[in-house]
């Protein structure tokens, strides 16, 4: 939930920018605050998941610290941002995974799943030369539905609460200026901008044509890791499905060929994924700390660090799978592969959902607006 000391140190911060707007070329943000003579908690929430936490307003202010107001955008809609994802989470007894030791969660989760990967495995062959005669297709479709069905439940269910709570808020100021959709402008198109911008992560660079470190310090790395760490994501994503209809359209078997389709993008997908998570944690330690949420330094870690040992193992599996250790390099990665999903609406996975959903909104105000063509 939205505590009502930090609706008031948002609505406070927001209130000065919006009087200020010296900012209001850098990102949406400032553009979307302009059209709100006030912000409600659904306000806040559509604003912090909007911001791409570019930074560069931080550096331009002349109200932030050590200045008396010690205004700070980016650390104050990352907070907002943490608070969103706790609000819209489903079921709401899982609230406390985003800031209860979120490092401990991921290893539990990883070690549980050995255990059940490894059972798993006692009903087919433990020596057996391919997958599925170390872990019989069944037994992994059943587990894999469990784990995949509710993940997708509790993602859609957290879109949908979250979408509900900024929706109305949203609504009400750009009606209240007279501005209505016309025909033409369809939520179609929006939708379409919005993913236009989300898939190229246009606004990660603010103003400028890199993204910001520090104060004096600019590059395009951040954006790229950001690029190969969900693309990479996205081709595994593809190559486990493609492996699906090979197995349950035309029967083949894995393990497949070197060259075939499922190794080829899996293997693309497991290098982006161990080159984003990698980079964007070293990244960690030269970024100015002001522009980020301390709190959160747990849940962005652990996810990074799952991404990337999820990825790792996959592709260790790939080049051993002829050796004995397949078997256990197995039960290794499915307890990863597992983990990690469950792990996806409790994590920083949420922000991509939660964003996506306020960049739509975005566009269709920018829809809109005055002038708009």
């Amino acid at each position: 939930m939205l505590p009502d000391d930090l609706v008031r140190h948002g609505q406070h911060v927001m209130t000065v920018c919006n009087a200020c707007r010296y900012c209001e070329g850098y990102c949406p943000v400032f553009q979307a605050m302009e059209d709100r003579p006030t912000f409600a908690k659904g306000d806040l929430a559509y604003l912090a998941n909007l911001c791409h936490n570019c930074g560069e307003c931080l550096y331009a202010c002349q109200y932030a610290p050590p200045h008396e107001f010690g205004i700070n955008v980016p650390r104050t809609l990352a907070v907002v941002r943490l608070a969103s994802y706790e609000e819209s989470c489903w079921p709401s007894v899982m609230r406390g995974a985003f800031t209860r030791q979120p490092a401990l969660a991921a290893a539990t989760l990883v070690v549980g799943f050995a255990v059940v990967s490894a059972a798993a495995a006692l009903a087919g062959d433990p020596a057996g030369g391919d997958f599925y005669q170390v872990v019989p297709h069944h037994v992994m479709v059943a587990i894999f539905s469990a784990v995949a069905l509710f993940t997708v439940a509790a993602i859609v269910v957290a879109r949908v609460r979250f979408a509900a709570r900024l929706g109305p808020a949203a609504a009400r100021n750009v009606h209240a200026t007279g501005q209505l959709l016309t025909g033409q402008d369809t939520p179609v198109r929006a939708a379409g901008v919005a993913l236009g911008d989300a898939l190229t992560l246009r606004h990660l660079h603010g103003a400028g044509e890199d993204c910001t470190d520090a104060e004096e310090s600019r590059g395009p790395w951040r954006r790229r890791f950001h690029h190969c760490t969900f693309y990479g994501f996205a081709l595994c994503f593809a190559s486990t499905t493609v492996a699906a209809a090979y197995h349950l359209i035309f029967g083949w078997r894995a393990p497949y060929a070197y060259t075939s389709l499922p190794v080829a993008l899996g293997t693309i997908g497991g290098i982006g994924l161990l080159v984003g998570p990698a980079g964007l944690f070293a990244m960690r330690g030269s970024r100015d700390p002001a522009l980020g949420d301390p709190a959160q330094r747990g849940l962005e870690i652990s996810f990074i660090a799952m991404l990337f040992l999820t990825s790792a193992t996959g592709l260790l599996l790939l080049m051993l799978r002829g050796s004995a250790a397949m078997p256990a390099l197995l039960v290794g990665h499915l307890a990863f592969v597992l983990a990690l999903f469950l792990m996806l609406p409790y994590g920083k996975f949420v922000h991509g959902i939660h964003r996506m959903t306020a960049l739509v909104t975005f566009a269709k105000e920018r829809q809109a607006a005055p002038g708009h063509r």
